[in-house]
């Protein structure tokens, strides 16, 4: 019988809930302001994480420098990983910018925009129909 989640994923669920708890609270640094892990992908052998964050100012110099602090500050990231999991190794980690909350909003955006633009197009059609007639 298959397993239902492999353990690279319940490590990769717990590092995310560990993570957020650390940036949130540990983290002092004010150049990372509001972040938010949105996902963490944990290599099959446990050595390796993409830690993927979302920032509430995503402005592309804020964040290039705030993903910057926080791969200057893995090695405090990874002990206190360390220190709140029961591992017998602590995967190398590696912070990302995560932009899909981004395109996703202007993906959303440009297909509201089509909609009203359709819509306007057909009332438009159904004023001209009914004028012929």
């Amino acid at each position: 019988m298959q397993r239902e989640f492999s353990r690279a994923d319940r490590v990769a669920e717990q590092m995310k809930r560990e993570i957020a708890i650390i940036l949130q609270r540990e983290l002092k640094d004010p150049r990372v302001k509001m972040c938010t892990v949105s996902d963490v992908r944990v290599s099959g052998d446990l050595m390796y994480a993409k830690v993927y964050v979302t920032f509430l100012d995503n402005t592309p110099e804020n964040v290039k420098i705030a993903i910057k602090v926080l791969n200057k500050a893995v090695g405090f990231v990874r002990t206190m990983v360390g220190k709140a999991m029961k591992l017998r190794v602590v995967p190398e980690i590696k912070f990302y910018h995560d932009s899909s909350l981004e395109k996703g909003m202007e993906l959303s955006t440009l297909i509201t925009k089509t909609i009203m633009k359709d819509n306007d197009m057909k009332k438009q059609f159904e004023n001209e129909s009914s004028g012929e007639n």
